[in-house]
């Protein structure tokens, strides 16, 4: 499981973007068992764990309590949400959610297409893909990062792949 370390954030409102301007990013941590907690990440920390991660890998996320306090927290999370500049694509907020790891949750879990279709490659067709992801159910340890679709069954124009034959993992 990675680690991602963030600090209690002083600064709310405009002053934000001075964060921003330093490579910090304002966060959020909340669940269902916690008040909220106002967070500032490092990007570059934060956008390598994200790469490998996803928002269907839970990770643990170090809080430090300073200045108000010495004491570290550890919590496992989600990254539940994140947000863009619209006009800069820059990352402007992250939300981070703490499941109750008892319970099934939904999340969304990106589709990765595996292999090369021989309608594609013997009939130069197009493979094209309805959907890019799928919502599944389990409990927050078992979320998969990924789930593979192998294409190499679909050998005509009429061949399809549906959501019922998706290889699930195991307790999913």
């Amino acid at each position: 499981m990675l680690t991602l370390t963030a600090k209690i954030r002083q600064k709310f409102g405009r002053k934000t973007q001075e964060l921003r301007n330093k490579g910090i990013i304002p966060a959020v941590l909340y669940g269902p068992k916690i008040k909220n907690i106002p967070l500032e990440i490092n990007l570059k920390k934060f956008e390598q764990v994200y790469e490998k991660t996803g928002e269907s890998s839970l990770i643990s996320l170090e809080v430090s309590f300073l200045p108000v306090s010495e004491k570290k927290e550890e919590f496992l999370v989600l990254i539940h949400k994140t947000k863009k500049n619209p006009l800069t694509g820059n990352l402007i907020h992250i939300d981070f959610y703490q499941p109750i790891l008892t319970k099934e949750i939904e999340a969304p879990v990106p589709l990765l297409f595996e292999g090369e279709a021989p309608a594609v490659k013997n009939l130069e067709g197009t493979l094209i893909k309805g959907i890019q992801e799928v919502t599944i159910k389990a409990l927050p340890q078992n979320l998969p990062y990924e789930i593979k679709v192998n294409t190499d069954r679909l050998k005509t124009f009429e061949d399809e792949i549906l959501v019922k034959d998706l290889q699930l993992p195991k307790n999913v």
